[in-house]
């Protein structure tokens, strides 16, 4: 099980003690923000993408969106998001549970600069049900990011 491989990650880093697990779905960020009684921005969602024969995640703000121009000028290609199960075999975690924590061998991992204007965000841990809170620095270095990168724009609230 995915949360399981995440929870061994964070074991040998000494902090698996602060995996969030909730009763209920967390597999959205409006859904992870009312489980963690946080703004959904501060929700640090993972998202999947093909760059050739790579897999991409980027890990950004949950008030963002991926900003295509921005996209294909930091990486040369138009952004192409993997499906459900791409995600599942690819980068080891299913859709809802997606994170940068414990993924398979040559998954590269980019943080988007949303992030950047929080003290802690909540990313997911493997399941549609769990998170942890995690300071800048201390996600930057849990992910294993290869760098920063600035592809999103903010949504539009209607």
């Amino acid at each position: 099980m995915s949360i399981e491989r995440v929870r061994e990650y964070f074991r040998e880093k000494g902090i698996e003690y602060r995996i969030q697990e909730f009763e209920v779905s967390s597999a959205t960020v409006a859904l992870a923000a009312q489980a963690l009684h946080c703004e959904e921005s501060r929700i640090a969602k993972t998202l999947s993408f093909h760059k050739e024969d790579r897999v991409l995640l980027i890990v950004a703000a949950g008030d963002v969106k991926i900003d295509n121009p921005k996209y294909k000028k930091q990486f040369g290609t138009k952004a192409k998001m993997l499906s459900a199960g791409e995600a599942e075999e690819l980068v080891g975690h299913g859709v809802g549970g997606i994170c940068p924590f414990g993924v398979k061998e040559g998954v590269e991992v980019y943080l988007d600069v949303s992030l950047r204007r929080f003290d802690t965000v909540f990313p997911a841990c493997g399941s549609s049900n769990s998170a942890i809170e995690l300071s800048i620095e201390e996600l930057e270095e849990y992910a294993g990011c290869i760098e920063w990168v600035d592809v999103c724009k903010f949504m539009e609230k209607s």
